[in-house]
């Protein structure tokens, strides 16, 4: 590798965690290791604040926390420093498709988390919608909702699951949010080491300098990567991030 990596960008479901959320004693050493190289090393997950804070306090605060794929952004104080929502109307339209196909859905507002299992308790309208996202098991319900989904402009469509869907504002992704964090630490991005397993990791990997695709990450994350690293169960990020400070 020719790049001087100057910040590295860790997802955490599927890449920096393990099944039980957590992160290994191998990942945590590496992560620590190149801190203490003057490396940044920023989360940057599909998860709303309150669903990383731990494993961020865990592991050392970063200058920036990327969350909800990009949605909102943090500092180091955890004071959020950006936030793009959705359309309240462009919502409506995502909850008709889960009450018209019936199937699981979850989102992030500014209010909190909600599910199927948790749902909000007030109008759309009442909230400041983050991200919107489906897990849907039946392929052909799936292919339905992501033609609807993927056909409109105001989206952006990811997943971090091979049956899941996350909606984002267009525009709205892991890569844009980095740009910014960039911009503001003076980097490019061709200083950057992004790792990720999912579609919501795609653009990130693609916009890095080095972009690394975990061992168990989806096909098409695989081949925009520049490199592949372990599976997230062999501690595939600390060998990534080896290989960088090497």
């Amino acid at each position: 590798m020719n790049k001087e990596i100057k910040l590295i960008a860790l997802d955490m479901d599927g890449t920096l965690v393990n099944h039980d959320g957590e992160v290994s004693k191998e990942n945590e050493e590496a992560v620590k290791r190149a801190k203490e190289q003057g490396i940044h090393v920023v989360l940057s997950t599909g998860r709303s604040l309150p669903f990383c804070r731990d494993i961020a306090e865990q592991l050392g605060r970063s200058e920036y926390l990327v969350t909800v794929n990009g949605g909102q952004v943090y500092n180091k104080k955890l004071e959020l420093v950006d936030s793009t929502h959705l359309d309240n109307e462009l919502v409506k339209r995502l909850w008709e498709l889960k009450v018209k196909h019936d199937v699981y859905f979850w989102s992030s507002t500014t209010e909190g988390v909600f599910n199927t299992q948790k749902p909000f308790d007030r109008e759309i309208h009442e909230y400041q919608w983050l991200k919107f996202g489906f897990d849907i098991k039946d392929d052909e319900i799936r292919k339905v909702i992501t033609d609807e989904v993927m056909a409109n402009e105001a989206f952006e469509v990811t997943n971090s699951s091979p049956t899941n869907l996350e909606i984002n504002p267009a525009g709205v992704n892991k890569a844009a949010a980095l740009l910014k964090v960039c911009d503001w630490l003076d980097l490019s991005m061709e200083h950057v080491m992004a790792v990720g397993d999912s579609m919501n990791d795609i653009a990130m990997i693609r916009e890095a300098g080095f972009g690394v695709a975990m061992g168990n990450a989806q096909e098409r994350v695989k081949e925009a990567a520049n490199w592949i690293t372990k599976d997230y169960t062999e501690h595939g990020v600390a060998h990534a991030i080896e290989r960088v400070l090497k």
